[in-house]
């Protein structure tokens, strides 16, 4: 990279900071209410208020975009990795919403617990992966937490055909698998989404190498 006399704004890296904490929080609280079975609208209550927290922070970061002339890493990098990210946690209360509108308050589904613990290790290694490209020193440590969220994705993926083909083998009544199938696909789709923003973070360290 070549030097410049241009200050550099730095504070979208406390953005995606901030956004990392309230991503982990969402992924551990989704597991909560998995192995309680509570999904209610106190649970659905809890989730929104952490969507709009990230909503906010993309906001904050694409208006600062709008506004700061020289940026850490390219300009199209930040608003994807801010838009992806941020999908996360969308999905993550989608999850959290259907429960409650299916009315499967109450229920403790093994397999939803398998996918939340997937979803939780799956954010954690996200947050250090996007904590970490504040300093290209980490470039290893990217690189380790952006391979397990691959990893964890593949697993997401054997997991989804396992508890679907469950679903289909059980003769459970169709209504039944309709709902569970839908939130089966969307836990799934919560680890593509982690992967895809991890694909952002792996191009930028490319760039900045």
């Amino acid at each position: 990279m070549g030097f410049s006399l241009l200050p550099r704004e730095y504070q979208f890296f406390d953005l995606f900071d901030k956004m990392a904490d309230a991503s982990v929080d969402a992924a551990r609280l989704f597991k909560e209410f998995a192995v309680q079975g509570t999904f209610d609208e106190a649970a659905n209550e809890k989730m929104r208020g952490i969507e709009h927290l990230c909503d906010d922070i993309t906001h904050e970061i694409i208006n600062k975009l709008n506004r700061t002339f020289i940026t850490p890493f390219d300009r199209e990098d930040i608003y994807a990795l801010a838009h992806r990210f941020d999908s996360v946690v969308d999905i993550i209360h989608a999850i959290t919403k259907r429960m409650l509108l299916y009315n499967l308050d109450g229920n403790v589904n093994e397999d939803l617990i398998r996918f939340a613990e997937l979803i939780e290790k799956a954010m954690g290694f996200l947050a250090l992966a996007i904590k970490g490209v504040r300093n290209l020193k980490n470039a290893k440590l990217i690189t380790e937490a952006c391979i397990e969220i691959n990893r964890l994705e593949n697993l997401g993926d054997l997991l989804r055909d396992e508890v679907i083909g469950k679903l289909f083998d059980n003769s459970f009544e169709p209504l039944y698998i309709i709902k569970w199938k839908d939130i089966f696909q969307d836990a799934e789709r919560t680890l593509d989404q982690c992967e895809d923003v991890a694909n952002v973070i792996e191009s930028i360290m490319v760039k900045q190498a």
